[in-house]
């Protein structure tokens, strides 16, 4: 059979009222990929209708078929944002990332155009174009994650796969290296199709090994170091920002939960975000309490609460001793947009003057390293939603991180996917960094996990407890933490410039 050819533009595959339901389904399906139902097979056929909906597409149908993919995917997967504050939250943010979404999928409607008649080889077809379509399918992870203000990196497709075999990629290319073979793979089966490989079978043998063999790559090894004996505490206290407390009632709550520890073999006990009630550099009877809880562990205790200095405010973790100082502090990188800070105040003040008047506090954004000692032990934190940041996780690793603690708070979205969404992420850079994690919540779901990914122990959701174990320590770095930042900077760059040469040639062989 001779080499496939073409001369004329693309036609699209799909009509554009098929693409569009293709495009929804898709949606719906790659929501079903992420926690609750956490069905990571469904992320391979939802990638697949999105491709098949943008074969052929011009740039305008492009963008038709990524709004209403992305509108169907977002609206599902951030529903959570609705508990509390109701609709418009929800929708903004789901609007904003589909709008994204809409934009960056025009790239690759339009490697389908202009690659096959670039290079209409076989090698063309079954890598070139599959690999110039992850890359722009990364890029678009990119910067969805990156924009508006500090981005939303939480639905990058690699983060479906914490439970699945292929999550130990995520350590040899990090998680945007393993959206790329994802995303690779797919486009490879679907050119494989469109050019009915099953009449050569000997040249399908190659996609098919290679896509084999990333089901069975084991993790990247790292080096053991130790164990350190760490205790975990969720109090189930009222943490949420509706919640009716006392003076006092979220420390008391984590305290009597910490009650069951006091006697034992500890090395480090460790309070979720918002486990303090307000300032304790400012507040004596609230540094006694945590001073007392410390002694009568035997252990440091690492804590949360909202600080302030000079007048600025800030999400802080702090390593408080027995000795009632705490001098290792950490505050969090990125401060969520229109929940722990306002951009652009007065613009968003003057649209919805009610839910904007609901958040008075303005957080800033940390800049102390993500890492503090305990004995001799180095821990790396992530604070709440910090942990989907690469840069917060990878400089904690970086600089000596031998586990992960991520310290949340999920009571605002008691009763949602948003907390299992978080930890399947956690287990993620588990896996990634080749590093155990503590993720420790205020209400729960929180848990003890094993640098392979696997759970030691856990806490459900709204229920008072406390875990306690030997947390294996590790070093050395994995190569997806080497490697990550340099993947993402040559899929994207990389990819942009290859559309371009692929637009040249085309014109050129037109």
């Amino acid at each position: 059979m001779p080499e496939p050819t073409t001369s004329r533009p693309a036609r699209a595959l799909l009509p554009l009222w098929l693409a569009v339901l293709a495009a929804a389904a898709g949606g719906w399906l790659m929501d079903l990929a992420y926690p609750d139902v956490a069905a990571w097979i469904l992320a391979f056929p939802a990638t697949a209708l999105l491709l098949l909906a943008l074969i052929g597409r011009r740039a305008g149908g492009a963008l038709l078929v990524g709004l209403v993919h992305g509108l169907v995917f977002y609206l599902l997967l951030v529903s959570w944002t609705s508990r509390y504050l109701g609709p418009i939250p929800w929708m903004a943010l789901a609007g904003v990332e589909a709008a994204l979404t809409a934009v960056c999928v025009i790239p690759i409607a339009l490697a389908y155009r202009w690659m096959p008649r670039a290079f209409p080889g076989t090698a063309g077809r079954l890598i070139a174009l599959p690999a110039l379509v992850a890359a722009l399918w990364v890029g678009r992870e990119l910067v969805v994650g990156a924009l508006p203000y500090s981005g939303f990196p939480w639905a990058r497709l690699g983060m479906t796969q914490s439970t699945s075999p292929l999550a130990a990629l995520s350590s040899w290319v990090g998680v945007s290296g393993l959206s790329f073979l994802m995303v690779f793979a797919v486009a490879v089966l679907i050119e494989s199709v469109r050019l009915q490989l099953w009449h050569r079978p000997v040249r399908l043998l190659v996609p098919t090994a290679a896509i084999v063999v990333l089901f069975v790559v084991p993790a990247f090894p790292t080096a053991a170091a130790g164990n350190l004996r760490i205790a975990a505490v969720q109090g189930n206290g009222p943490t949420g920002y509706f919640d009716v407390r006392e003076p006092y009632s979220v420390i008391d709550a984590q305290t009597d939960a910490s009650r069951s520890l006091y006697g034992e073999d500890i090395d480090l006990l460790v309070w979720p975000e918002g486990s303090v009630d307000s300032d304790p550099f400012q507040n004596a009877n609230l540094a006694r309490r945590m001073t007392l809880v410390a002694n009568r562990a035997g252990a440091p205790l690492l804590a949360n609460a909202a600080t302030e200095r000079d007048g600025e405010y800030f999400n802080t973790s702090m390593l408080w001793l027995e000795d009632g100082t705490a001098d290792q502090t950490h505050d969090k990188r990125h401060p969520v947009p229109f929940g722990e800070y306002v951009p652009d105040r007065a613009f968003y003040n003057a649209i919805v003057p009610d839910l904007i008047g609901l958040l008075q506090r303005e957080y800033t954004p940390g800049t102390n390293p993500p890492i503090m000692q305990v004995d001799d032990a180095l821990i790396g934190l992530a604070i709440c939603f910090d942990v989907i940041y690469d840069d917060v996780i990878r400089e904690g690793v970086n600089g000596g991180a031998e586990v992960l603690i991520l310290q949340t708070n999920n009571a605002d979205f008691r009763g949602t996917d948003e907390n299992l969404q978080q930890l399947a992420f956690a287990r993620m850079r588990a896996i990634e960094t080749g590093r155990s994690v503590v993720n420790i919540s205020t209400v729960g779901t929180s848990q003890i996990i094993r640098p392979d990914g696997t759970t030691v122990s856990f806490l459900d959701a709204d229920e008072a407890g406390a875990m306690l174990e030997d947390v294996e320590l590790r070093s050395g770095l994995t190569a997806g933490v080497v490697l990550g930042p340099w993947v993402q900077q040559v899929l994207l760059w990389g990819g942009l410039a290859a559309l371009l040469i692929g637009w040249w040639r085309a014109r050129r062989r037109a």
